[in-house]
This record gives C-alpha cells, structure tokens and sequence, in this order.
C-alpha cells in the first residue's frame, strides 16, 4: 500500500524559513510527479509547487523566488525549500504524489495527511 507522508511544518517567525519534506512508501512502479498544496482556513487548497519526474517546475505566484522544490528520486522524497515566510503562508501543506502502482495500472493520486506551517511573530 502506497503512503505520503509530510513533515517538517512548524512555527515560524516573518522572514524565516523552513524545509518541508515529504516521503512515498510502499510498493509502486513509478512515480511520476510529486507537488506541493496548501489550504488557509477558510480557503481552498492551491497548489504551491510541482515537479515533474523530467525535472520541469511550476510555482504559484505567490512564492516564486521564495520558495523551491526538489526532489531525491533515490528516496522518493520530494522538498520545499520556503524562505522569507509572511504570515499569508500559513496554511496546512499537502504533498501529493501521482503514483502509478503497477506496471499494468494507471496512475493515481495520493495525498498525505498535511504539516501545518505557521508564520507569526
């Protein structure tokens, strides 16, 4: 059975910084991208950053050149590197992988259970 699971949120000041990472286990063929969401209370969840399995990144608006995505294939994990944090970042932060199971499968979503990130003096 396929996980996602996030870590790495916490508390932080205006202006600071943290590296959330995320992980997929399990038995699975491939993984084909893995991105990152969020969702302020009160908002819909939106998409933050997304990295293809060919290397291609997509960000919101709302932190390019603030925010980076990486990934380590070796370990299935995929990052975001969020820097210079202002309080409208807060939000609870989804990894979402698209995984396709087995050879003769199509791929699917999954989603871990979220890491909340809070920026506050």
């Amino acid at each position: 059975q396929v996980q996602v699971v996030e870590s790495g949120g916490g508390l932080v000041q205006p202006g600071g910084s943290l590296r959330l990472s995320c992980a997929a286990s399990g038995s699975f063929f491939s993984i084909n991208a893995m991105d990152w969401y969020r969702q302020a209370p009160g908002k819909q969840r939106e998409l933050v950053a997304t990295l293809s399995i060919a290397g291609t990144t997509n960000y919101a608006d709302s932190v390019k050149g603030r925010f980076a995505i990486s990934r380590d294939n070796a370990k299935n994990m995929v990052y975001l590197q969020m820097n210079n944090l202002t309080p409208e970042d807060t939000a609870v932060y989804y990894c979402r992988a698209i995984i396709r199971p087995t050879e003769r499968e199509f791929s699917a979503l999954y989603w871990g259970q979220g890491t909340q990130v809070t920026v506050s003096s």
